[in-house]
């Protein structure tokens, strides 16, 4: 089995592959249905990182750079085909340091990076310590994020299983220091939702800083947790990008 990926079986021969990477405490099989919206050439594999589902016996990982060299050894066993990054919240700033990584290393980089709302890297708030909260105030802090259904937060014995998941994610975004480096040359596109209260215009347009290709902000209505309620929109960004990206290979 594949500790790192979890993706369905393909249904048509794959020319492309989207790598998903989930929001701090989101689940990779939550994004498998994303598969049935993507163009039929487009074959979605989801980043699995331990501690959580099938890898839940594995300690969590303490720094997005302690992700970024296995995972990238990982996709370098994968079967050859052009690829794109999608990364939402805590996943876009892995998707961006694995971008780097492969960039340092001479590797295959993605056609394209999608990064979903999240402050562009050397732009983010200062931590508010989130993983640091005691379980209650914790529990109080998700409420206003909605980004976890209320049933769940209402399940003690569930919470209990998810709460420290989320936590130790909201640790990896909330230790990541951003480093100077070479700007990336792979175009980029910038997704963010008018109503996420924890993100500001300039937070977003600062990612445009980060490459020399191809760069641009797209707004979608909604709050933090945009890409559930405007998935279809954002999918269709997807598709569309991703067949240039396919045009011109």
């Amino acid at each position: 089995m594949n500790n790192w990926l979890l993706r369905l079986p393909s249904r048509h021969p794959a020319r492309m592959r989207l790598y998903i990477f989930p929001h701090a405490g989101g689940s990779p099989a939550s994004f498998l249905p994303w598969q049935e919206l993507l163009a039929p050439a487009i074959e979605l594999a989801a980043i699995h990182l331990p501690g959580r589902g099938a890898r839940f016996h594995e300690p969590n990982a303490q720094s997005i750079q302690e992700i970024v060299a296995p995972l990238a050894q990982e996709l370098a066993r994968q079967p050859l085909l052009p690829f794109a990054f999608f990364g939402h919240s805590l996943g876009a700033l892995v998707a961006f340091e694995l971008t780097r990584y492969l960039h340092a290393n001479g590797a295959q980089l993605p056609l394209h990076l999608f990064v979903s709302g999240c402050h562009a890297p050397r732009y983010r708030n200062p931590s508010r310590q989130l993983h640091r909260m005691d379980d209650h105030t914790l529990l109080e802090e998700l409420r206003t994020y909605n980004g976890t259904p209320a049933e769940l937060l209402q399940s003690r014995e569930l919470m209990e299983i998810v709460l420290p998941i989320i936590r130790a994610d909201f640790g990896l975004a909330e230790r990541f220091a951003y480093q100077p480096a070479p700007k990336l040359d792979v175009p980029m596109s910038i997704l963010a939702g008018r109503g996420d209260d924890y993100e500001t215009p300039e937070q977003s347009e600062g990612w445009q800083e980060e490459t020399d290709g191809p760069c641009a902000l797209h707004w979608f209505d909604g709050d933090h947790f945009f890409i559930h309620s405007e998935c279809q929109r954002v999918l269709s960004h997807v598709n569309q990008t991703m067949a240039t990206c396919l045009a011109c290979l």
